[in-house]
C-alpha cells in the first residue's frame, strides 16, 4: 500500500506546446505496472485549453469547480460544469479547457498503453475556441 498526501507531489505547468494559457496541472495517480491508471488534477485559468489530442485507450474527465469547454473534431462546442463527467472514447480527436470568462478545475483520468497516455496533435486556434455554438 502507498498513501499520498497532499502536497507531496508539487504542482506543475505542463508543457506549452500542449496548451495555451495558464494552465496548472496536479499528478495524482501513476499507477505501478501492471496497472495503467493515470489521473491528474488539471487548474485551468480562463481561456486556457488543451491542444487537440487523443487517448489511445480513452479518457474520462470530472469536472470539479468553475465553467468550461469541451469540443470533439467535427461536433459543436459544448459548455461543462461540476459535476459533469465526461467520457472521450478512444482515438477521438478533442480539446478540452476554461471558458473565456470563468476558470475551470476536472481530474482528468486515462490508462497507458505502451507506456503513452496521450497523442498531442497541434493547438486549437482563437479562432476554433471562439467558435461557439454550446
Amino acid at each position: 500500500m502507498k498513501i499520498t498526501h497532499p502536497g507531496d507531489v508539487p504542482s506543475r505547468r505542463p508543457p506549452e506546446e500542449y496548451f495555451t494559457g495558464t494552465v496548472w496541472m496536479d499528478p495524482m495517480i501513476q499507477a505501478p505496472a501492471p496497472a495503467r491508471l493515470q489521473v491528474a488534477k488539471v487548474s485551468f485559468e480562463p481561456g486556457a485549453r488543451t491542444a487537440w489530442h487523443t487517448h489511445p485507450l480513452g479518457q474520462t474527465l470530472y469536472v470539479l469547480s468553475g465553467c468550461g469547454l469541451i469540443q470533439c473534431e467535427g461536433d459543436r462546442i459544448r459548455t461543462i460544469k461540476p459535476g459533469d463527467v465526461i467520457w472521450i472514447p478512444p482515438g477521438e480527436k478533442h480539446w478540452h479547457g476554461a471558458s473565456p470568462t470563468n476558470s475551470m478545475v476536472h481530474l482528468a483520468m486515462q490508462e497507458l498503453q505502451n507506456g503513452v497516455a496521450a497523442e498531442w496533435l497541434e493547438k486549437v486556434t482563437d479562432e476554433e475556441y471562439a467558435w461557439r455554438t454550446a
